[in-house]
């Protein structure tokens, strides 16, 4: 196990570890300082990121964070990592992969090439040397498609996921968010539900439900109840139509048995959806969440910081080809991300690391009442993801979701974001919304017709 050193005027700061430089140059994050990983003051934290900087990338694969014996996470990470794509940036170290990435050498063909050669520790360590502008600089070179029933990651658009929650799972009151959302024109990502219960006649019934509005609108769209993987299966052997196939995933093994997950049950999962054979343009049918902090509360971090268990946490991502990942940033709450400050970084860094990993990130840009953060804060951030590509945001009805109690982007902020940076939906649903005469997009604007579609108007006269 290495040591770094590095000097500071006249103090030199010593690092027992990798994982010490790296959790030393992480930017000040309340859950660092609750793990007692934090740098103790701004000094050490130059230091760390400029020892940081002179790593090689080629030790990255020479020191394991986590024992290789101890942890599958870890395994899948050594396992699956392509020394053939890394061969154009094992040379570098951190620092020289920071400069690449931001140079002209470093374009959407490239990027894409080097995903696999990557692993989240390289990911999460260039991260720490960026500037917000940086992250958002090499994020919208990148370009990450997924595909199930439509097409959601193409450069100039972005995707929202309509989510209709409900504190007791009311059909009515769920198919009334779920209307008031599409004709926003929400919910080109999915339609996706966390359901109040786990209870697997509950979730039947919301699948169901999905299913039904979408065939009988014909809607380009995927849906989704956010259940355990387990309850998912249990669906599938029902016979009950499922699309995408949910389950929240950390960085490490300990962490995910916290879930009550583990790598076999997710490719249980995965071939479970698969079996449905329900995707029309693609095969893409995973929908992860994870945020960071997630591993800490677990106490299954070990003694990692909380930003490099985030990114650790998209090699399992990574590995089952998934439609949609979702870092939901501010959610846990203060303990980890204490401020908006904190939340927008920790936005910009997931956003950052997940599509430099080659996946197709979005982000649930929110915030709980304890933070020290309001919804300026979540505008800072929706724009500025909104500038580096990414592929979907959340659409909740007045930003407000009843059922999980927290703040995030409602129906109007993905308008806002559409029509002020000039995206448009993906191009499935986009075709279907001016079909349905919802609205047309020209010149960068967005219009909406004034009549509703006929069996819109029917459905609002059924939940009157």
């Amino acid at each position: 196990m290495a040591r770094f050193t590095h000097s500071v005027g006249v103090e030199t700061f010593h690092f027992d570890s990798l994982k010490d430089v790296l959790a030393k140059a992480s930017p000040a994050r309340s859950g660092d300082f609750l793990a007692g990983v934090a740098a103790s003051n701004a000094g050490e934290r130059v230091a760390a990121q400029m020892a940081l900087a002179n790593i090689p990338l080629k030790h990255f694969l020479d020191e394991a964070l986590i024992p290789y014996e101890e942890d599958e996470v870890t395994r899948l990470i050594i396992d699956s990592h392509d020394v053939a794509a890394f061969a154009v940036v094992s040379h570098l170290t951190v620092g020289g992969l920071r400069d690449w990435l931001l140079s002209d050498l470093a374009d959407e063909a490239s990027l894409r090439a080097l995903a696999p050669g990557l692993t989240p520790e390289m990911a999460a360590a260039v991260s720490k040397l960026m500037r917000v502008q940086d992250l958002v600089l090499v994020a919208q070179k990148i370009r990450v498609v997924s595909r199930f029933r439509n097409t959601v990651g193409l450069r100039g658009r972005m995707s929202t996921r309509l989510q209709p929650n409900h504190p007791t799972d009311d059909p009515a009151g769920i198919a009334a968010s779920i209307l008031d959302g599409l004709l926003y024109g929400n919910g080109d990502a999915m339609i996706g539900i966390n359901p109040a219960t786990d209870n697997i006649a509950s979730i039947c019934t919301l699948l169901q439900m999905l299913d039904a509005v979408i065939q009988r609108y014909e809607i380009p769209t995927q849906a989704c109840v956010l259940t355990h993987v387990t309850t998912s299966i249990e669906a599938i052997n029902r016979g009950v139509p499922l699309d995408l196939v949910f389950q929240s995933i950390a960085g490490t093994q300990a962490a995910n048995a916290s879930f009550g997950i583990n790598l076999n049950l997710l490719q249980e999962g995965y071939d479970a959806g698969l079996s449905q054979k329900r995707g029309t343009v693609g095969n893409n049918l995973m929908y992860f969440e994870t945020g960071q902090g997630s591993a800490l509360s677990a106490n299954a971090h070990h003694g990692l910081d909380q930003q490099t268990c985030e990114t650790r946490a998209y090699a399992v991502a990574r590995h089952f080809k998934p439609f949609l990942v979702n870092t939901v940033v501010g959610f846990i709450g203060p303990e980890y991300l204490y401020n908006g400050k904190q939340i927008i970084r920790a936005g910009l860094e997931d956003h950052f690391c997940g599509k430099l990993l080659g996946l197709p990130m979005g982000c649930d840009i929110c915030y709980t009442n304890h933070a020290e953060a309001d919804q300026d804060d979540m505008d800072v951030l929706l724009t500025l993801l909104g500038v580096a590509g990414i592929n979907f945001i959340m659409g909740i009805p007045g930003s407000d979701d009843i059922m999980l109690n927290y703040q995030t982007t409602s129906f109007h902020d993905a308008l806002y974001a559409r029509q002020t940076l000039g995206l448009k939906p993906a191009p499935e649903f986009e075709a279907w919304l001016q079909r349905m005469g919802i609205f047309s997009q020209a010149d960068g604007q967005v219009r909406f017709g004034n009549n509703l579609p006929p069996a819109f108007r029917q459905a609002l006269a059924q939940l009157n």
